[in-house]
């Protein structure tokens, strides 16, 4: 079904660069990156596909079902996202609130083109139909070069002031007094509107002051996501399932051992554990849906990883499934991820749709692919930019887990500490 060549890239130190240039030019592209970020889970450092043979496009009426069918059918590689929103095929949920974005739930594509990266080489695959074009694009790849438009300052508009953040803080600590819940991720949208941006300009300007293992570079026609997500949701290696929720955050320091401080307290930070642990209960039970019996572990419990930004807490939960069990099902009987709903999670969305004011859409769903085999690997969507070009409007989200320990001042501030990155960004 595909021709397959490797090429050696050694010579060509902004191969990279010049793939996702090139690509560009394309409808459908999705570039993931770990930025050399070292993982024990990981099969390449730089995936880009583009140009789709087929492609799935849905709201979430039947989204798993037809995601199912379109894979199990396919057999091949498939790269997409799932948004927030497809928790409403789930549950009997709904999302009412603002969406200036108008993604659509759920979008998958067959690339024509893959290219996948380890150390000095690449792997090249095309589909046969267009596969004696694989020397002649290799060739007008290394002479792509990128060019820098310097775009001017954005306007920013937050979606919720800051005393309405507090309010709706100090109500979600209500729910969780009265036992409604007893944890649940809070989220506000920073927008503009009437804005022009070069997508791939700002993608390289995110990356570069974030270096996130899980980036994306994500293009269907006008729909945009440039993503510096430090967070995995979930993996499948073989009969082996992984996934890595993010819960604490901590600032970092130029001053080496102010910065080793923060690093420190937030391994000892009550209340940050306890918002981690608090997660890794639900994904472990989320997790048992389709485990076979005993099999569900936890490998790491409130590890703190460094970023360029921020110090996280992160947590690592393994299982095993039967060959027999369908990949869309696993995905299916965990999303969306604990990290951003809360638990218990029906309840956690239920209070989360009441006192937010923004759909969430792509944010806080997933990007990845599937492989032919059906083994899957998904980021967490945060710390991106999402980007409606027809619209031209442009929204990013931030949030923070509110649990019973949770100060409103203190969590608004940790909302902008995670929003950094893309002000700097925009501004």
């Amino acid at each position: 079904m595909r021709t397959t060549i490797t090429k050696d890239i050694a010579a060509f130190p902004n191969f990279t660069n010049q793939l996702l240039s090139w690509a560009n030019q394309f409808r459908e592209v999705v570039l993931l990156d770990s930025n050399a970020y070292h993982q024990k889970y990981s099969s390449y450092d730089v995936v880009v596909a583009v140009d789709a043979f087929t492609s799935l496009q849905t709201d979430c009426t039947n989204a798993f079902q037809d995601l199912q069918q379109y894979q199990s059918q396919t057999k091949d590689w498939l790269f997409g996202y799932l948004s927030y929103d497809l928790k409403n095929d789930i549950e009997d949920l709904h999302s009412d609130n603002f969406d200036g974005l108008a993604f659509p739930d759920l979008f998958f594509f067959q690339p024509k083109k893959l290219f996948l990266i380890k150390g000095n080489q690449v792997e090249i695959q095309y589909l046969r139909m267009c596969d004696d074009e694989i020397e002649s694009d290799f060739e007008e790849i290394l002479s792509t070069t990128f060019i820098a438009h310097h775009p001017s300052s954005i306007t920013i508009n937050q979606r919720i002031s800051k005393e309405s953040y507090l309010l709706k803080v100090s109500k979600m600590l209500e729910h969780i007094q009265r036992g409604d819940i007893y944890e649940a991720n809070f989220c506000m949208e920073f927008y503009a509107e009437n804005t022009k941006i070069d997508p791939l300009e700002m993608y390289h300007k995110l990356n570069a002051i974030s270096e996130a293992p899980f980036a994306v570079y994500f293009k269907n026609a006008a729909h945009y996501l440039l993503s510096a997500s430090p967070e995995r949701y979930l993996r499948k290696e073989g009969l082996k399932v992984i996934s890595q929720p993010i819960k604490g955050t901590a600032k970092r320091s130029f001053d080496l051992g102010q910065d080793e401080h923060f690093k420190s307290d937030l391994a000892q930070n009550e209340k940050e554990r306890s918002e981690n642990i608090m997660i890794v209960d639900l994904v472990r039970n989320d997790l048992s849906h389709t485990a076979t019996k005993g099999s569900v572990q936890v490998e790491e419990l409130c590890e703190v990883y460094t970023f360029k930004q921020v110090h996280q807490m992160i947590s690592t939960i393994v299982s095993e499934v039967e060959n027999t069990t369908s990949p869309v099902e696993i995905i299916r009987t965990t999303f969306p991820m604990g990290s951003m709903t809360g638990a218990p999670k029906i309840s956690a969305m239920q209070i989360i749709e009441a006192l937010e004011e923004t759909k969430r859409g792509l944010y806080s769903g997933a990007v990845g692919y599937f492989t032919p085999s059906g083994d899957f690997d998904f980021n967490v969507v945060i710390r991106s930019i999402l980007y409606n070009a027809k619209k031209e409007y442009l929204s990013f989200s931030v949030g923070s887990a509110i649990t019973a320990l949770a100060m409103p001042e203190n969590e608004y501030e940790e909302c902008l500490l995670k929003a950094k990155a893309m002000f700097e960004v925009l501004r």
